[in-house]
């Protein structure tokens, strides 16, 4: 480790240190920036600026060597991450290669990491769906004991939201839903005819069913606000995975990261690999960040006040795991053990598609960067079925079109420009809550290391019978909706994806009201280290069903503002 002089240690020193600079760590180094504190993001990938680094943001597919398909060379060696389906010719350098950063995976447990290491993390990448949780899932583990209590509500977190979707941009209808509360919108995309019918017909065949247009962070009217962060209109290109140079939808590099540069406050390190946090054991609080330049491969440390880890869900866990002192032998504030257990996961194991033969005088013009959705109705408000917790579904309609391919020169030119319509194709995915159990964790290999020195995360998660119950729940269901709304040729599909895929790995660092059984407060504070925040994925107490990332968002801003107001009153 690099010895440092006192003027050294005093460059180095912040009021804040964020660690990682995706969704959640973009919104902390906003808000804690805003609010006047100096703040070191520490980023472990690269700088990506916006626009400047989108480099394939506006090419033609015809200007991609393969049509932005994938050599069989490149997914043959990234057999993980080449399973997501935004890992493409297009958008491949936003993601993590699989023999890059290296992980291990329990025996007969496989689980898809997918990560994107750089300034703006998967905020680049993300589906971009943002719901807000209600009472009733705030409220689950107490009712069902199946995990422990949260320490908040919906009522604690709800003008947090309001903050963040303000700032973001969402888009969406007021559907007057207590199980999926209205939001801040911008005016909501539309549902197309043979969507608007469906939703019609489930109204009518169920009392507890709804089919509404999606919520999503894309901005489909400016406010001042948004025109203020540079950002534009959506324009509906969806090809957002290559990084979009209108700002149309949130992302870190669009929006938190260049709105905290501008205060004057931030400072971005990228290439900076966060190994530990630095416990003082006299002052009984983390003093700092330990990291390796990614570069270079020094050892180098920051100071802070205040720390908040925001490096991904199992980054997250690891840093804590790794952070190793004589106060916490068994990685930081993990007293009880807790620490890097209790992992859950959305499960988007199930589909149900069919086909409508109605409106043959229609179809869709242009694309939509949003779809529509089926809000969770399984256990909502008590337990009716054989399984815990419950699921939401996705769902989209689409004129099926038939080109002819055939002749050579002008025949062939001529039947491709004739396009055939065939009847209307349906579709839904699952988005089911998994459980939190002990047994689905993640924890430090004690023989591998990464590239930087620092242990490999080994990772043990899987499916259990209760998700099994709720894929069988979620088929018969969606095929009873489908079938009473007219649909033909309906089939049901697991298609036997690993957990991690879906990218919503939660838990590990979870939040609770007593510390032996939780690891963060209601503040989302260490119980055993008060100027640490966690509030990345890692915080997660339980799943729900919703896209979860703007609940990470309003988390975020939350626990800045309690931060701040602690070391004002000096208690940090």
């Amino acid at each position: 480790m690099a010895n440092f002089n006192i003027d050294s240690k005093k460059a180095r020193t912040y009021d804040a240190i964020v660690i990682g600079s995706g969704i959640s760590g973009g919104w902390s180094a906003k808000e804690l920036t805003e609010k006047g504190l100096k703040t070191l993001v520490l980023e472990r990938g690269r700088d990506v600026q916006h626009i400047t680094d989108y480099p394939t943001t506006n090419m033609m597919p015809w200007e991609f060597e393969h049509r932005e398909r994938l050599p069989k060379a490149v997914t043959d060696a990234n057999p993980i991450v080449s399973r997501c389906y935004n890992f493409k010719e297009s958008s491949q350098h936003f993601f993590v290669k699989d023999n890059e950063h290296p992980y291990v995976q329990d025996d007969g447990r496989p689980f898809d990491w997918i990560r994107g290491y750089q300034v703006g993390g998967k905020s680049l990448l993300w589906a971009r769906q943002t719901q807000r949780w209600s009472k009733y899932d705030f409220e689950g583990p107490a009712r069902d004991k199946f995990a422990v209590e949260w320490p908040i509500g919906y009522d604690d977190i709800a003008p947090w939201y309001s903050h963040v979707e303000k700032f973001a941009g969402i888009t969406g209808n007021k559907d007057g839903l207590d199980a999926l509360p209205d939001g801040e919108f911008l005016p909501p995309h539309d549902l197309n005819c043979v969507e608007k019918y469906f939703k019609e017909k489930v109204s009518k065949d169920y009392k507890d069913r709804h089919i509404i247009i999606g919520r999503a962070a894309h901005i489909t009217e400016p406010k001042q606000i948004h025109l203020d962060q540079g950002r534009a209109k959506c324009q509906h290109r969806v090809m957002c995975e290559r990084g979009c140079p209108f700002g149309g939808y949130f992302s870190s590099n669009a929006s938190t990261m260049p709105w905290a540069m501008k205060t004057g406050n931030m400072t971005l390190r990228p290439h900076s690999v966060v190994h530990s946090l630095i416990y003082d054991d006299k002052k009984q609080k983390v003093t700092g960040v330990r990291v390796i330049d990614a570069t270079t491969k020094e050892m180098m440390e920051f100071y802070a006040n205040i720390i908040f880890v925001n490096a991904a869900a199992l980054n997250t866990n690891l840093i804590l795991l790794n952070s190793i002192s004589s106060r916490f032998p068994n990685g930081m504030g993990n007293d009880d053990g807790l620490l890097g257990k209790y992992i859950a996961f959305h499960n988007y194991r199930a589909t149900v598609s069919g086909e409508y033969e109605g409106f043959l005088d229609s179809t869709t013009d242009g694309k939509r960067p949003n779809s529509g959705y089926i809000p969770r109705f399984r256990n909502v408000y008590k337990q009716e079925t054989d399984f815990l917790r419950g699921y939401a579904a996705g769902f989209g309609a689409n004129r099926m079109t038939h080109t002819g391919r055939s002749g050579m020169g002008e025949s062939l030119k001529e039947n491709l420009l004739q396009t055939r319509y065939g009847n209307w194709s349906v579709g839904s995915h699952m988005m089911g809550e998994t459980i939190p159990k002990e047994s689905n964790f993640v924890a430090l290999d004690k023989n591998l290391k990464d590239p930087f020195g620092i242990p490999q995360l080994k990772i043990s998660v899987a499916y259990d019978d209760n998700d099994e119950k709720m894929i069988k729940d979620y088929m018969t269901e969606v095929s009873e909706m489908f079938e009473k709304a007219g649909f033909k040729n309906i089939r049901t599909n697991d298609n036997g994806r690993n957990p991690g895929n879906d990218i919503h790995e939660m838990g590990g660092v979870r939040m609770g009201k007593d510390p032996k059984t939780s690891i963060l407060n209601k503040w989302n504070q260490l119980h055993a280290a008060k100027n640490v925040f966690v509030t990345d994925g890692a915080c997660m107490t339980s799943t729900a069903t919703q896209n979860p990332s703007l609940t990470y968002m309003a988390l975020s801003a939350r626990a800045v503002d309690h931060a701040v107001k602690e070391m004002k009153a000096k208690n940090l």
